[in-house]
């Protein structure tokens, strides 16, 4: 394995991780839409404007999977993570619509040695997306798995 910038000892507990900006856009938006979840909200602007979402939206779907690619931009994909073992769970606080633009941030909660893989840990973190107007969008809190940079050497 080549060597990764982020093993298991590089998440300090209170610790937190830039994620970086997304622009939504109405296209990809109702591309994904389209796909997997084709509810007029998610569809169609005047659908959206008549909802109680106030425009076209992300379908909460689309927002979980625009915060995972923010994260591996960020740091997941040079790591040593082995996966996760599940997502606590999930918020979804206000709609994202077309137009807006996403920041993140990941928060380390808590960290631990796996007890039958010494050379794994688990680092449970809490992310958080905004929109323009600093409004929390987004909220999720999971447990990822990573190597130390001992095993992965």
């Amino acid at each position: 394995m080549t060597q990764k910038k982020w093993a298991y000892e590089d998440f300090p507990e209170g610790g937190t991780l830039d994620l970086g900006t997304k622009q939504v856009t109405a296209a990809e938006l109702i591309a994904f839409a389209s796909e997997f979840d084709a509810q007029p909200m998610h569809l169609d602007e005047e659908a959206g404007k008549a909802s109680i979402l106030g425009g076209l939206s992300a379908s909460g779907w689309h927002i979980c999977s625009m915060f995972m690619r923010m994260m591996c931009d960020a740091f997941l994909l040079d790591s040593t993570s082995q996966g996760s073992p599940g997502i606590d769970y999930t918020r979804w606080k206000k709609p994202v619509l077309a137009g807006d633009t996403l920041t993140g941030r990941s928060t380390i909660l808590a960290k631990r040695t796996s007890r039958s893989r010494p050379n794994l840990g688990f680092v449970t973190m809490r992310a958080e997306l905004f929109n323009q107007r600093g409004e929390c969008v987004f909220e999720l809190e999971n447990t990822g798995m990573f190597l130390t940079r001992e095993a992965a050497a």
